[in-house]
């Protein structure tokens, strides 16, 4: 990992606005990572407030002069593409991957799609529209995936709507629980073995992989619960894992990464199969979380960067889409 640059002018960074709160299943989760990443930017001097789109219009940002967003929102009306195309008309600055990005990033199954289209390993899936999910429909799914398997919500993060299915008789009750947030339905093959996570850095040929995060829940239970609420879950960053294997695994981000479009920032997930070694990619966040609990905060930290230059350093590669004349990052 090439080193941050420690010289930063934070002064040049102007007003800057940490969007955090909204409107999405996520937003106890965002607020938690943008009480976070405000108190690091003003510790260490920068003119930073907080801003909930679910309480403010976003058009008092340039209202009220501001140079820069820190987008801390997860999910929907946050992650996928929406705020981003609003501060893009509004020609101010922000954190991670632009619209089109967001957008295929937040949708797990255009996020397979393109995936698959170049390659990249990626579970098998049955993508069912709300006018698809008969009760025979779904009942024949576990006979192309096999079982067990995952069902989930294509549009949410934060393992919300999740559920792992074992046998035909616990198929509705999953599809009644992800349907309370997707209309659309994503079934997935469960792939039995290691998960793990592996945060980016940087945009286009820039971009670099951080350290792997190894991750072991009870009983691989790593829902909502225990990723934000609980100490259960052990973490472990170094990940111990063989050096080529890691270096597959970043390598394979990487490519995730770029393949769509991401810049500034992310963080894949993946499986590991027992069996083979092999690895498969689940996701990817084009807005992680910064909370206590989160992984690439813990990551860079393992990487000797810490929380708060990690979010400064983020601040100052806040882009554009199409920049503005005046947009450009005070020095990199």
């Amino acid at each position: 990992m090439t080193p941050l640059p420690n010289a930063i002018d934070v002064t040049a960074l102007g007003k800057v606005a940490v969007l955090m709160g909204g409107s999405s299943a996520e937003r106890e989760i965002s607020l938690m990572s943008g009480t976070g990443v405000l108190n690091a930017l003003r510790s260490e001097g920068v003119d930073a407030h907080a801003f909930d789109p679910a309480e403010r219009d976003l058009g008092e940002l340039k209202r009220d002069g501001f140079a820069r967003c820190f987008i801390a929102l997860h999910g929907r009306h946050g992650e996928d593409g929406t705020v981003q195309g609003a501060l893009e008309l509004i020609g101010i600055p922000y954190t991670g991957s632009g619209v089109l990005a967001s957008a295929m990033a937040l949708d797990k199954v255009m996020t397979k799609r393109v995936w698959a289209a170049v390659g990249l390993p990626t579970p098998r899936y049955v993508w069912l529209a709300p006018d698809e999910q008969s009760r025979e429909r779904i009942r024949s799914v576990p006979d192309e995936l096999g079982l067990p398997l995952i069902v989930k919500p294509p549009r949410e993060g934060s393992s919300i709507g999740i559920s792992k299915v074992a046998g035909y008789s616990d198929m509705q009750a999953a599809v009644q629980l992800a349907t309370q947030y997707d209309p659309d339905l994503l079934c997935e093959e469960f792939i039995d073995g290691e998960e793990v996570t592996c945060p980016v850095l940087g945009h286009g040929a820039a971009a670099q992989a951080l350290p792997v995060i190894r991750i072991k829940a009870p009983e691989g239970a790593y829902d909502y619960q225990n990723k934000y609420f609980t100490d259960v879950v052990q973490y472990q960053c170094p990940s111990g894992l063989p050096a080529a294997e890691e270096a597959e695994i970043q390598r394979i981000v990487v490519q995730a990464y770029r393949t769509l479009g991401c810049r500034g920032w992310g963080r894949a997930d993946l499986m590991i199969r027992a069996s083979n070694r092999k690895p498969f990619l689940l996701e990817i966040n084009t807005s992680p979380g910064m909370t206590t609990h989160s992984l690439v905060p813990m990551s860079a930290r393992a990487a000797g960067i810490s929380y708060e230059r990690l979010c400064v350093h983020l601040l100052v590669h806040a882009a554009l889409d199409a920049p503005h004349a005046a947009t450009a990052a005070p020095g990199a």
